[in-house]
């Protein structure tokens, strides 16, 4: 037989509201009394009805989530802490990676509170969805690109900060380790920053301050390091646009024993705290992962609560200074 509130009422000595408000950590109930009940909770079993709790409240205690990729650490990183966030206000998360018109499709279908979109598509043009019926959707990409409520990371600027940062440190030789042909518009405005940039600077735009590259992974931030390090003419600095080509970077330095930041200065995209771990502290740029994670889940929760779309809203980039860059030594 299963457990119900009733029953944890009756062992906690409380009411069935103190023990619902519990339950979705409400703070009007003591700690002390939270705690006890929630002990309880677990000691019985207790599973909660969720068709019960969606004809109380009128909801589904669900988002959709429209994943672009498991394998890259960023994204997956910043998904796992979205997930934890919207747990603390009883959201349970359902993720798909299916394209992106049959991923909201199904979602509907299953009558989810919010679909939050991670627009990281190769070659997939705007959607279609334009009645949003009661299902707010979120996009968290570049503004613009759909007609629906964006968090936008502002690339462009995260490069431009990288590129001042370099020059200011008296790099002339710089160049960028990305995705350079890539349809997918998250990389695309990297790419289109640092051309920019350069000319800003009225720096020389090689051949090889580009080389083009088949993915974003690991392995191929290694093949293209070695590439640009073997040439004649190699840059002192590189500015990757992403945690885990920044990886495959750093064994390409260690293989060809070149020494970061002496001899070759790195700035990376992806503002994430595991940039601190690697064996050299990377100096980063980008909008800080908590920052986008609150500002992601309370538009979310928002747009639930209020069944309307939102502003879109841009999220100001900063630079973090490691150990990774250093003054040009000539």
């Amino acid at each position: 037989m299963s457990v119900t509130i009733k029953d944890i009422a009756e062992r906690a000595g409380v009411s069935f509201s103190t023990v619902s408000k519990a339950l979705r950590d409400s703070p009007l109930v003591q700690e002390i009394t939270k705690q006890r009940i929630l002990e309880i909770a677990l000691e019985l079993g207790y599973r909660p009805n969720i068709a019960a709790r969606r004809l109380v409240s009128n909801k589904s205690w669900t988002i959709g989530v429209v994943w672009p990729s498991v394998e890259r650490f960023a994204p997956s990183a910043l998904i796992t802490r979205i997930n934890n966030e919207l747990a603390k206000y009883d959201y349970t998360t359902l993720l798909s990676i299916n394209q992106t018109e049959q991923a909201i499709e199904t979602f509907l279908r299953l009558q989810c509170d919010a679909i939050l979109v991670f627009y990281d598509r190769e070659g997939e043009g705007v959607q279609t969805f334009t009645d949003q019926q009661s299902v707010p959707i979120l996009y968290y990409g570049v503004n613009g690109l759909t007609p629906f409520t964006t968090i936008d990371a502002t690339r462009s600027k995260a490069i431009e900060l990288a590129v001042e940062h370099l020059v200011a440190l008296g790099h002339e030789r710089i160049a960028y380790v990305g995705n350079i042909k890539s349809k997918d518009p998250l990389q695309s405005e990297k790419v289109t920053s640092f051309i920019e940039q350069m000319s800003k600077y009225n720096l020389e735009l090689t051949t090889e301050s580009l080389l083009p590259m088949k993915s974003l992974d690991t392995y191929e931030g290694y093949i293209t390091t070695k590439q640009l390090l073997t040439l004649p003419n190699r840059p002192s600095a590189i500015i990757s646009g992403s945690y885990d080509l920044t990886k495959g970077i750093l064994r390409a330095t260690n293989e060809l024993q070149i020494r970061v930041p002496e001899q070759l200065s790195v700035v990376s995209y992806d503002n994430i705290r595991q940039m601190d771990e690697l064996e050299v502290p990377i100096t980063a740029v980008g909008v800080d992962l908590t920052e986008i994670v609150n500002t992601t889940v309370q538009t979310l929760l928002l747009m639930i609560d209020q069944k309307v779309s939102l502003p879109s809203v841009y999220l100001e980039p900063t630079l973090v200074t490691r150990s990774s860059t250093s003054p040009f030594m000539g």
